[in-house]
């Protein structure tokens, strides 16, 4: 019986901290302060990651927001959501080749983008978003 009550506690807890985690990784209002409390440091960017932040500032600031701070229409990619061991390279092309269908944040779907940027732009604007990760402390 105690074993029983215990495992409902448990199970309890790790209900309520998926909750809490979700609810406030979701608030779109955190996106903006996740960014600005990181200071979204982006200096020192190698030759491709500048390049990238370019592409990125030119298709995809309309909704990401410039630098990838976050915007009226999408989450700010320099946030923990995104990290690589979350969202891999392969996720950034798989959302531009496909799009992507709402699950983190209440932006709604994210439309292909494959008529903005091919591939090797993807990849400068993967460098780009991993760089200026790192240099905010997101692994």
């Amino acid at each position: 019986m105690t074993s029983r009550i215990a495992l409902l506690v448990l199970g309890g807890g790790l209900l309520f901290g998926a909750w809490l985690f979700w609810t406030s990784s979701n608030d779109q209002s955190s996106a903006e302060r996740a960014y600005e409390a990181a200071g979204a440091v982006t200096a020192n960017l190698s030759p491709e990651a500048e390049r990238g932040r370019l592409q990125f500032n030119q298709n995809c600031a309309e909704c990401h927001g410039r630098d990838a701070r976050g915007g009226p229409g999408g989450p700010p990619l320099i946030h923990k959501i995104y990290e690589p061991s979350h969202h891999g390279d392969a996720s950034f092309h798989l959302a531009v080749r496909q799009g992507v269908i709402q699950h983190h944040w209440d932006f709604g779907n994210m439309p292909p983008m494959t008529d903005r940027v091919d591939e090797a732009q993807v990849n400068d604007i993967i460098a780009f978003v991993r760089e200026t990760q790192r240099a905010n402390g997101i692994f």
